[in-house]
């Protein structure tokens, strides 16, 4: 399995509006319950008026289109991580899956799953 690197740094955050989002360049997740709006988006594209931030992710993501019939893809990849004491936050899509991790860890994480047989690119 390819798993592909996005290289620039990211920051998880929850922000109380949408309204002045530039969502046009680069990366950018957002997520909204009733409780909170949460926002995954390059480090410095981040709104000055988040409601809680925490900077310093990276990500990788699954390459290609996942069928959603298949199972057991991202609890490997989290399982893997886990045993190697690398915590993930993960956003999903509709296509596939983005493992986020921090930044002082992403090397490490990109050693332990290439010894597991995955391709990062």
């Amino acid at each position: 399995m390819i798993l592909k690197k996005i290289d620039e740094l990211l920051t998880v955050c929850k922000v109380s509006s949408t309204e002045d989002l530039n969502i046009d360049e680069g990366f950018y997740f957002i997520g909204k319950t009733d409780d909170e709006i949460s926002l995954v988006c390059p480090s410095a594209n981040t709104p000055s008026d988040t409601v809680a931030r925490e900077d310093g992710w990276r990500a990788f993501y699954i390459d290609g289109e996942l069928d959603f019939s298949l199972i057991g893809i991202l609890s490997k990849i989290s399982t893997i991580l886990a045993n190697n004491r690398i915590g993930i936050f993960v956003v999903s899509t509709y296509n596939t899956d983005y493992i986020l991790v921090k930044n002082e860890n992403f090397g490490k994480a990109e050693v332990v799953l290439k010894s597991e047989g995955y391709t990062i690119e």
